[in-house]
């Protein structure tokens, strides 16, 4: 899936923007008092972990899952901004985001993002590729949030239940082509 370079002028309005929230970087450290938690995993077919890698760093779980994707810089890196759009054209739900930390361990890859003004939700979500002894990749996606606009007030458990499916895309997404 192809992903958009970013225009230089959005990119500086993001990188100015505050985080939508205090808790930078607690992906990493799990559930964030005062905001949804979930967790989930999924052992992936394939086997090849430095492509998955370059998959999962290149944006190919937003774009595969259905976003459009117009980022700073690809493959990301700590403090790239990102402006997902979901929907058609002008009525498309913007989501933009910023890097708040890149893993680079040999086994374990991945970054966390966190939400800017704009955003649906206010928090976090971390996406980490690990690579088993056994050679097996598992994909996690960690998150906390709360809403933070009133699309997602007003859409009590409907924004719940579309997180949920957001997050099974995401899944998905590195075992397709």
């Amino acid at each position: 899936m192809d992903v958009q370079e970013l225009p230089e002028d959005e990119a500086a309005k993001l990188r100015s923007a505050a985080h939508t929230y205090e808790e930078v970087g607690n992906t990493a450290i799990g559930p964030v008092a005062g905001f949804n938690w979930f967790e989930r995993s999924v052992i992936l077919q394939r086997r090849d972990f430095e492509r998955a890698a370059q998959d999962l760093l290149s944006w190919q779980v937003q774009a595969r899952s259905g976003l459009r994707v117009s980022a700073s810089d690809t493959p990301l890196q700590p403090s790239t901004v990102v402006l997902m759009r979901l929907g058609p054209g002008p009525l498309s739900l913007r989501i933009p985001c910023r890097v708040v930390c890149l893993i680079d361990e040999p086994d374990l890859v991945g970054f966390a993002y966190g939400t800017l003004p704009g955003h649906p939700e206010a928090g976090e979500e971390r996406f980490a590729l690990r690579r088993h002894a056994n050679g097996g990749l598992e994909l996690t996606v960690a998150a906390f949030s709360r809403p933070a606009s009133n699309l997602a007030k007003f859409g009590g458990p409907f924004s719940r239940v579309f997180q949920d499916a957001m997050t099974t895309r995401y899944l998905r997404a590195l075992d397709m082509p």
